[in-house]
Order: structure tokens, then C-alpha cells, then sequence
């Protein structure tokens, strides 16, 4: 699949235009969104996306449409379970509703700026050394471990959050105040400029899901090789996260499966990718350094067919737990 240079340049540009108006469009006058302007906008952003792999689809053909639909996808569910967390570092610096889209949408800028960066590192180490698969799908396989260690356990928006590293560097060294000053990231008092508890906000936002992007970068890697596809599987899958935020907090607390599922789906990606480093192998102590054939590789339509399969069994499992859940409660008053 060979990408012209121009073609990444207007790719780029798109989706910079597409935020530069999600920004102006949403954020500019600070306000909460309605359940319908959400419901709207995030079908809007869905629909570009599926427009834009229909297209990439048409050019490149079935194959690599297939690996960006497959990966779109799987990216979009990891963004899903990570706004839940979304929802815990709002709570904890207490954001009022009609601030948090501005730091949502600096924060998923942020993000996918670092992203970016991301892919342009793994993509030269795949180019240079096949045996990063074997990284990837061990690191894929011990994510899925953790994910499953976290059961069906129901979320809770009061869960403690802990600051990573950067955010307590920032907050250590960067005059602040505990006072929210508008949607401002910085307030001036006493002639001081201070950091505003949004400007915090951000980049725990921006932080935090960076380090949610080293299981979905490997994740994306598994179901393609093209650093084009992995670039814009996670730029639309960005895009229209802010409204999602809005639209689906009070369901995730619902999708109690949602955690079993994604690490069943990271699992698999990962043996994947381990099967396809078996097949290029040049690891001396594996097989003398030549590839191994045990088990075939796994088309991108099984791949799709899993990844989609398992997300609606655990999102109708997490609904029927939930009201019945529900009903005992009721039930129980």
C-alpha cells in the first residue's frame, strides 16, 4: 500500500480541520451538551469514519479496507472503556459539566499528537526488526491478563485516581491555584500567572491516555502493517470521543463485561501477533532463526468477525446483568 505524501498531508490537515471545528463548534461558548446534540454529533463523527474507510476501501482495496474497519473499530471500544476513567479524573478535580468539553478535547488533542509519535516509532521498529511482534503480543497478552483480573466488577465514579508521573511533575513545579476560573487554563492573581485545576485536567487527560495507547497501538499493529491505516483507525476513533463522553457516561456503568470482552479481543490480537512473528521469525534460539509454519495465519475477516462477536455478546451480557441487577433492587424496596 503505497500513500503519496500529498495524501498524507491532506489526511493530516483533515483532521486537523475536523477538531479546529469541533472546537469551535462545542467548545468555544462553555456549555453542557444535551443528550441529543451528543447523540448527534457522535453519529456524525461514526459516519465520517465509515465514509472514510468505505473510501480507503474503493482505492486501496478489500484487504486494507477491511484492516482499517477491523482496527477502527477496536480502537473505538478501547477509547469506550477508557472514558470511564475520563469520568474519575473529572470527578476528582471535581470539573464543572459545562468546562469539562474543552478539556476533553485539548486533552484527546494532546493525545493523539503523542499518538502520532507512537506509530511513527513502532512503524520504523516493525520496518527494521520483525521480532517487535513478539514484544507486542506478550505485552498484548499480559494487558489482557490485567483487563481480566478486573472482572465484572461495576464502576464507580468515586474510585480514587492516582496522578502519573507527568501530572505530579506539573503539579510540582507549576504555580497553580484550586480555583477554577471559567473555562481558563490560566488565571492571573496578585500579578501571578497560575495554573487553573482544568489546565491540571489536561494533561492528566492527555497523560493518561498515552499510556492507555501502548496496548492500542500494538492492538492496531496486530490487524495492520500499514502505518496509514494505524494513524487514522486512532485519529477517528478520537474524533468524536468528547460527545461520546456526554452521550454514553451513565451507560458505562452498565457494560460491566465491557473489561472481559476488550481482554479476550487483546488476547486474541496478540496470538495473532504472535503468529505472525513465528512466520517471519529470525530470533536464532527459535527454530534455528528460520520461520515456523505451525498454525496458519489468521485472515482479517476472522479477525473482524471475533473482534465484532465478542463486543455484542459482552455488551448484551453487561445490559441483561444490569437489569437484572436492576430488578433485584427495585425489587428489594
Amino acid at each position: 500500500m503505497h500513500v503519496p505524501l500529498w495524501v498524507w498531508l491532506a489526511t493530516i490537515a483533515g483532521i486537523t480541520a475536523l477538531f479546529v471545528f469541533d472546537f469551535v463548534a462545542h467548545v468555544r461558548k462553555p456549555h453542557e451538551p444535551s443528550f441529543r446534540e451528543a447523540a448527534w454529533w457522535s453519529v456524525f463523527f461514526i459516519a465520517l469514519a465509515v465514509v472514510f474507510g468505505a473510501g480507503l476501501w474503493w482505492v486501496w482495496g478489500a484487504q486494507h479496507g477491511a484492516e482499517y474497519f477491523a482496527g477502527f473499530i477496536t480502537e473505538k471500544s478501547l477509547s469506550v472503556d477508557n472514558l470511564f476513567v475520563f469520568l474519575i479524573i473529572m470527578s476528582k478535580f471535581a470539573v464543572p459539566r459545562a468546562y469539562q468539553q474543552k478539556a476533553l478535547l485539548i486533552g484527546i488533542i494532546i493525545a493523539l499528537i503523542l499518538r502520532g509519535l507512537f506509530i511513527a516509532v513502532g512503524a520504523a521498529a516493525i520496518a527494521q526488526f520483525s521480532w517487535v511482534f513478539y514484544l507486542f503480543g506478550l505485552f498484548l497478552l499480559y494487558t489482557a491478563v490485567q483487563l481480566a483480573r478486573e472482572g465484572t466488577g461495576e464502576h464507580d465514579e468515586n474510585e480514587a485516581y492516582e496522578p502519573n508521573a507527568m501530572v505530579r511533575w506539573v503539579q510540582k513545579r507549576l504555580p497553580a491555584t484550586d480555583e477554577f476560573d471559567g473555562d481558563r487554563l490560566f488565571s492571573v492573581k496578585t500579578g501571578k500567572r497560575l495554573a487553573t485545576p482544568l489546565f491540571m485536567v489536561v494533561i492528566a487527560l492527555g497523560m493518561t491516555d498515552v499510556l492507555f495507547a501502548l496496548d492500542s497501538i500494538p492492538a492496531i499493529f496486530g490487524l495492520t502493517k500499514e502505518p496509514y491505516i494505524v494513524f487514522t483507525t486512532n485519529a477517528f476513533a478520537l474524533l468524536g470521543l468528547l460527545q461520546l463522553y456526554f452521550l454514553i457516561g451513565g451507560l458505562l456503568k452498565r457494560l460491566v463485561y465491557l473489561s472481559l470482552g476488550l481482554s479476550f479481543i487483546l488476547a486474541f490480537i496478540g496470538v495473532k501477533l504472535i503468529v505472525e512473528a513465528m512466520h517471519t521469525n529470525s530470533l536464532p534460539f527459535i527454530n534455528g532463526g528460520e520461520p515456523v509454519h505451525l498454525v496458519p495465519e489468521i485472515p482479517i475477516w476472522l479477525s473482524m468477525t471475533i473482534i465484532l462477536g465478542t463486543l455484542v455478546i459482552t455488551t448484551v451480557a453487561s445490559l441483561i446483568k444490569s437489569r437484572h441487577h436492576a430488578g433485584g433492587v427495585s425489587d428489594s424496596h
